[in-house]
């Protein structure tokens, strides 16, 4: 892991991160999850599919991701030609490390007759085990393209899939993985939060547990999240989710109040990620300058992974009504 050192005090480091941009050729993507000022100066904020379509567009020649593991994992297998760096090689993922490689070879080989439907907050090694990736905001359209009759594994987020299971009424075999993040909102103290401001719609991540989602108003992806907040016309509204998608709505509608959902003591900092927190302004300049540390992934693997995203990216652009509901888009084995 690289880390700031001595040498950085005093640069002026959104400065210097913009000219390494410039002579590097390097692109710089930022999820809605990162620090507000990574995000300020980033080329391109969005959600993980905005990111992961990114990623394989850029004719940049350096790739610079902030954001966690897998999502870096994602830009390097869809652009095995760039270099691509993590600020900080420790920024992981709950979910990834719920779901160890072997263990879900294990559970495939247990169910057959099942394909992988796998949550793209997991390893290179795990989307390779799979079958078509899926994000929150492209799963439900992914899922009314397969047959009603296949049976489906869903990983690594029971609660994710748990809400399109009721969702769609499929029936999913769940791997019980959880994000700690949105584990960590409090039913009781989101209750009291709606009760300060009645009215107030809640916009929750479905990687929220099912007694969150009950009192949402609208459940989606970051993207669909912001993309709800800026056009209600609710001026209060509550936020349930990694807290700093707050900045992007505050920069777009300044005039709005975003209160993001409180943790169990009702005043607690548990709802913010700690893994992406581990990218800093300093860890992202060492990064550029140094082009480490750098994300790395044998051949075989990347191939293997590549397949199950490159069915996403074709599926997660195509419209239910257009002759593709029911028709298999792959073998399955």
């Amino acid at each position: 892991m690289n880390a700031p050192n001595v040498s950085l005090r005093g640069l002026d480091l959104a400065a210097e991160i913009d000219r390494l941009r410039r002579e590097r050729n390097a692109v710089i993507l930022a999820h809605y999850y990162q620090d507000p000022r990574i995000q300020d100066l980033a080329d391109f904020v969005g959600d993980s599919l905005d990111l992961s379509r990114k990623a394989a567009s850029t004719d940049a020649d350096v790739i610079a991701f902030c954001g966690v593991r897998f999502m870096a994992e994602t830009a390097k297998i869809l652009s095995p030609d760039k270099i691509v760096v993590l600020p900080d090689m420790a920024a992981g993922c709950s979910l990834e490390d719920s779901c160890p490689p072997d263990r879900f070879k294990a559970f495939r080989e247990a169910h057959p007759d099942h394909i992988a439907l796998t949550y793209i907050n997991c390893s290179a090694a795990v989307k390779a085990l799979s079958d078509i990736i899926v994000t929150s905001s492209s799963a439900e359209t992914i899922l009314a393209q397969l047959p009603r009759d296949q049976k489906i594994i869903f990983g690594p987020d029971k609660n994710l899939g748990g809400y399109l299971a009721r969702k769609t009424g499929r029936d999913m075999l769940l791997w019980p993985g959880v994000c700690i993040v949105h584990e960590a909102f409090s039913e009781t103290e989101l209750l009291k939060l709606k009760a300060q401001h009645p009215g107030a719609p809640v916009l929750a991540h479905p990687e929220c547990p099912g007694h969150i989602l009950d009192h949402a108003d609208l459940v989606g992806s970051t993207r669909a999240i912001l993309d709800y907040a800026l056009s209600s016309p609710s001026d209060v509204m509550i936020v349930a989710t990694e807290p700093h998608i707050i900045h992007q709505m505050e920069k777009a509608a300044p005039h709005k109040i975003f209160i993001g959902a409180p943790g169990a003591d009702g005043n607690c900092n548990c709802n913010m990620c700690p893994y992406m927190a581990l990218n800093t302004m300093e860890k992202l300049y060492v990064a550029l300058r140094d082009l480490e540390p750098r994300i790395e992934l044998p051949e075989d693997l990347r191939l293997a992974a590549k397949t199950s995203l490159d069915r996403m990216l074709e599926m997660a652009g195509r419209t239910v009504g257009q002759g593709d509901v029911g028709r298999p888009v792959f073998s399955g084995d």
